[in-house]
């Protein structure tokens, strides 16, 4: 499996002073692991989004930091936020090739269904992402999911039906949990009790709060609040 070069170094501030190094451009973030001690890190904004649009969770990154020797890590936590979503800390845990590790990965659906394209049914994913358990090399991209099976509203794709590469194993134990599967259709009845539903409009109960601004001057103050 390829590598990824990202390119950090040391941080110095903490805490609320975060907020400078966003203003310049820069990411805050901490790389810890197994036997590893925590370390806070920076990144270049750009560099960061660029490489995780790449990597996502599930792929070996060469974490370089400062002139020291690159540390084979995963991305284990991302946060977003701001107006376009964009990446406001990263978590990055340290990965020994030799040691077995946990990870999620997607699954991706390929195929075409002719319970939905002729008989216009509704497909149902009820899994998007997998926990698996592997040596690092061995962490797959992806797990590929053929939705062609599904030619009827009886049939369903469960976490037994993967093909799981070798070397990979499946964390949950419950292999008949549902993956895909494709709903009939709504009957006209069915419809037509959704429109009197919706027309009915909202109870009184149901009315909308007045939303709660936090800031971070009460931010403590909600916290604590929510904790009670």
């Amino acid at each position: 499996m390829d590598k990824i070069e990202l390119v950090a170094e040391k941080r110095t501030i903490n805490g609320k002073r975060n907020k400078v190094l966003r203003a310049a451009g820069k990411v805050p973030a901490v790389v810890y692991g197994h036997g590893v001690k925590s370390e806070p890190l920076e990144l270049d904004g750009k560099q960061v989004e660029r490489i995780y649009r790449v990597a996502g969770g599930n792929k070996i990154v060469a974490l370089k930091i400062g002139d020291g020797r690159a540390r084979n890590v995963l991305f284990h936590d991302v946060q977003h936020g701001g107006v376009r979503g964009e990446i406001t800390h990263a978590d990055f845990y340290v990965v020994r090739m030799d040691e077995m590790l946990k990870a999620e990965v997607p699954v991706h659906f390929t195929g075409e269904s002719t319970a939905v394209f002729q008989q216009e049914g509704t497909l149902v994913k009820g899994l998007e992402m997998v926990e698996v358990e592997c040596l690092p090399a061995d962490l797959p991209e992806a797990l590929e999911v053929d939705i062609s099976v599904l030619d009827d509203f009886e049939k369903t794709i469960t976490l037994s039906d993967l093909k799981v590469p070798a070397g990979v194993k499946l964390v949950e134990e419950d292999l008949s949990k549902v993956v895909a599967k494709v709903d009939p259709p709504r009957s006209d009845a069915e419809m037509a009790e959704l429109d009197e539903a919706v027309e009915g409009g909202v109870p009184e109960s149901a009315q909308e709060e007045d939303p709660v601004v936090v800031s971070e001057e009460n931010e403590g103050d909600m916290d604590r609040r929510d904790k009670k």
